[in-house]
């Protein structure tokens, strides 16, 4: 089958991609180095500025039973604690569940995919494209990267951030546990923080980000958790009688929160593989939906399928994408990169969460730079 679009990566970001340029009369091939459904490191909370977005979609995420999140908690190992209502709230849903519906969804839809299949090398020739698998090249003028946050293909882009080695490692596991259905908490311990929220099944989502080297000194993420992460009491209470439901954490080593760029080699970055907004800014999944909105809806307006795509055309396109995406979430990066600064320092954390007691107006700024109004 001749290929329009080719989207390296299956998670939320590529899924969206494809959900909508299918729906548009494109060709679409996603490459998917797991089979769903799977787990990924992810906070799993989405604001609820999708849902307009979701809702023209046709997708109720309610039905697959995503839990109401409608306030934040941010805690320090001091155990002083800020508390506030979220004006539009948010909701929780696993990505185990939300990518395999989504999956089946675009593949009822005519969506092609490649599951078990990873992605060796994309290379622009000729005003177009090769993606080379390990047995076999795909061809297409088209190639969307929804690799997510570190992948082989940085290293073969050179792309700056994954020359630069992170310090950072995500940690996942879902539980039950004793905890409100309708709130997300966000716990700082010593250079890092874990948030704690429900999604579906009665399950709750505890998603770390640590470092390496606390990790590396306690010898075992056991040890770590007992020494490092239940320093924190909320997260020690949280902890205390969960019940643990994967046979062993999810882990991604060297997480970056460093600038990217949209448009790499001619390929169109999306979600994550675009830029990544630090975790403790809860919205990275709302992010990753609606840079595949931004983008596909600019796809669209540039390429016909069945014409040419002129060296031109696609220049335009490239160059609306950056401007698209740097419009709608420059801003939300830069603030998450300076508040990840406040997370992981037991200090500055205890000083800052006094501060937003103290003023609350400085608070609701605070978290609204990190999300946006509802897509229509």
């Amino acid at each position: 089958m001749m290929n329009d679009v080719i989207i390296a990566g299956g998670g939320l970001a590529g899924l969206f991609n494809a959900l909508q340029l299918n729906r548009a009369g494109l060709r679409v091939t996603v490459v998917e180095k797991k089979s769903y459904p799977f787990h990924r490191v992810c906070g799993e909370y989405i604001s609820k500025e999708i849902l307009p977005f979701l809702n023209q979609l046709g997708i109720n995420v309610f039905s697959l039973g995503a839990s109401h999140i409608k306030r934040l908690e941010v805690t320090a190992t001091s155990g002083t604690i800020f508390s506030q209502k979220l004006d539009l709230g948010g909701f929780g849903i696993s990505r185990y569940a939300f990518d395999d519906y989504l999956y089946k969804l675009c593949q009822t839809e005519g969506v092609s995919f490649l599951l078990d299949t990873r992605v060796d090398d994309i290379r622009f020739t000729n005003n177009g494209f090769e993606v080379v698998l390990p047995h076999r090249i795909l061809t297409a003028p088209l190639v969307i990267g929804a690799f997510g946050k570190r992948s082989n293909l940085d290293s073969k882009l050179k792309r700056p951030f994954f020359l630069r080695h992170s310090p950072y490692v995500g940690i996942k596991i879902h539980a039950r546990i004793d905890f409100p259905d309708d709130l997300i908490q966000l716990n700082s311990f010593k250079n890092g923080y874990c948030g704690v929220s429900k999604v579906e099944d009665g399950r709750f989502c505890i998603c770390s980000l640590a470092h390496r080297n606390d990790l590396r000194e306690q010898g075992s993420l056991e040890a770590f958790q007992e020494n490092i992460i239940n320093r924190n009491p909320y997260q020690k209470e949280v902890f205390r009688n969960a019940e643990l439901l994967m046979d062993k954490p999810e882990v991604i080593n060297e997480i970056s929160f460093e600038k990217k760029q949209p448009v790499e080699n001619h390929i169109l970055m999306s979600g994550d593989t675009a830029g990544m907004i630090a975790p403790l800014c809860g919205n990275g999944m709302t992010m990753a939906i609606h840079s595949a909105k931004i983008l596909s809806a600019i796809i669209i307006q540039y390429y016909y399928p069945g014409k040419p795509f002129t060296a031109p055309a696609r220049a335009a396109l490239e160059q609306t994408y950056r401007q698209a995406w740097n419009q709608q979430f420059a801003r939300r990066l830069w603030v998450g990169r300076q508040l990840q600064h406040l997370f992981g320092n037991n200090r500055l954390m205890h000083t800052a969460i006094q501060m937003m007691n103290k003023m609350p107006p400085m608070a609701n700024w605070m978290v609204k730079q990190t999300h946006g109004k509802p897509l229509a």
